[in-house]
């Protein structure tokens, strides 16, 4: 399963044509009115082998469910390829991003009028955002969201306790952080706290639960259907101490490659690190020497957190949408339930199949992996990773002109009004 899910959608719409078109393709209906239904996921091979154990148990007489294999690591050239040929499978797995400018440019089939029927499987037996997040402005739904991220701080108790310093727990603050930070610092860390999704082009929508846990205005009013940012005074505040622990050393600064962050932190040499819950299953095989917890995100009043899902889609020219969406809910209720408890990677958002991840982690003894996971789940409010929307890029441009700069203290905090000024600007012209 892949660890990276947030990064997934982002990616899908690059690339180039690739000579595989073959391979993919909406399989409909054969002779004597048999149907194959095709899959292709982004998984690795491991993963896949679990996923098609699962399928091994969806039995339909009619129906035949074939995975279609992808090469690790091209999985959005080969989307992108399959997208312009117009031979997607039946069911990919996709990103959020990728689901709301698919659907909105028509390639996808809209599952909104099956999801609010009856029966077991509708919009109400998912994870509320979860749903919510998936719709297009006019209500469409391209795809079913099927894994949740969730976000948080991984620590390295023996650091915490040699530094003299309590390990975080729910309802610690921004201010605990970072006073954290800089005492494991002072301690013998190059960094107290490495947090890559404070410096990245994310890093706004990052910082934008400290100003809504204050009762400030969110960085955008929407990542799907933005109408503005703000940079109001609570979020200057939480800028600005995030702009002194870069400043004392005890925060990484921009530019920190945080490609092997997990590493360090398995090493020891990282003894906070801001990440997801999908570095658990990395660490029941790889086994950290360190003994390591993962706190919620700190707030400052209100608990707050990031949303963040990845699903499966299907296009617009799948030749029979019945089967697909049979095949599609035993994916989401059923197949998670058997994949996840050797591979605990995320929650389900179905949640009739998240005890079996829950109990995953139970058995596995990541207790605090569990409630974190629970409590982000439960989180009062929340913020999208990033833009949704098929302009992003061209906020991503004045954020890289301005964020890092700020951050380094090389631009003062004011420039985060000419940074959201610009991006409204980009917003403005394009809705």
């Amino acid at each position: 399963m892949k660890r990276t899910l947030h990064a997934a959608g982002s990616v899908l719409m690059a690339g180039g044509l690739l000579a595989t078109a073959a391979c993919g393709g909406s399989s409909g209906k054969a002779s004597g009115g048999k149907t194959t239904v095709t899959l292709m996921t982004w998984e690795s091979n491991a993963t896949n082998q679990l996923i098609d154990k699962a399928l091994a148990g969806f039995h339909d007489p009619d129906i035949t469910v074939k995975r279609i294999d992808t090469p690790n690591g091209n999985y959005g050239d080969k989307l992108a390829s399959l997208t312009q040929a117009k031979k997607l499978p039946d069911l990919f797995w996709c990103g959020n991003d990728t689901e709301l400018q698919y659907t909105g440019q028509g390639l996808l089939t809209d599952w909104s009028g099956k999801l609010s029927g009856s029966g077991g499987f509708t919009a109400d037996s998912f994870s509320p955002t979860a749903i919510k997040n998936w719709k297009t402005a006019d209500g469409k739904i391209g795809g079913v969201p099927s894994l949740l991220n969730t976000y948080g701080i991984w620590y390295d108790s023996d650091a915490f306790k040699a530094a003299g310093v309590p390990v975080p727990a729910a309802g610690w603050t921004w201010d605990d952080m970072y006073a954290a930070a800089d005492k494991l610092h002072k301690k013998g860390a190059k960094y107290g706290l490495v947090a890559d999704a404070l410096t990245n082009l994310d890093a706004p929508f990052s910082l934008s639960l400290y100003s809504q846990s204050a009762g400030g205005a969110p960085f955008a009013d929407s990542v799907n259907q933005p109408t503005k940012v703000t940079a109001d005074a609570t979020f200057t505040e939480g800028v600005g101490k995030l702009v002194a622990g870069i400043k004392s050393g005890a925060v990484a600064p921009p530019g920190y490659d945080a490609s092997n962050a997990q590493s360090l932190f398995a090493a020891g040499q990282v003894p906070m690190l801001w990440s997801g819950q999908w570095l658990a299953a990395g660490f029941l095989t790889d086994k950290p020497k360190i003994k390591y917890g993962f706190a919620p995100l700190p707030q400052v009043d209100k608990a707050a957190t990031l949303y963040d899902a990845v699903g499966i889609c299907t296009p617009s020219y799948t030749k029979n949408a019945d089967a697909t969406y049979k095949v599609l809910s035993y994916l989401d209720s059923t197949v998670w339930t058997k994949v996840l408890p050797d591979s605990p990677v995320a929650v389900p958002a179905y949640t009739g199949a998240q005890d079996a991840y829950f109990n995953a982690l139970g058995k596995a003894g990541l207790t605090t992996v569990a409630s974190t996971v629970k409590a982000d789940l439960d989180a009062p409010l929340t913020s999208g990773v990033r833009f949704t929307t098929q302009w992003a890029s061209q906020s991503n441009d004045q954020i890289t002109a301005y964020w890092p700069d700020i951050l380094k203290g090389n631009k003062p905090l004011s420039d985060l009004q000419t940074m959201t000024g610009k991006i409204n600007d980009v917003i403005k012209s394009n809705n």
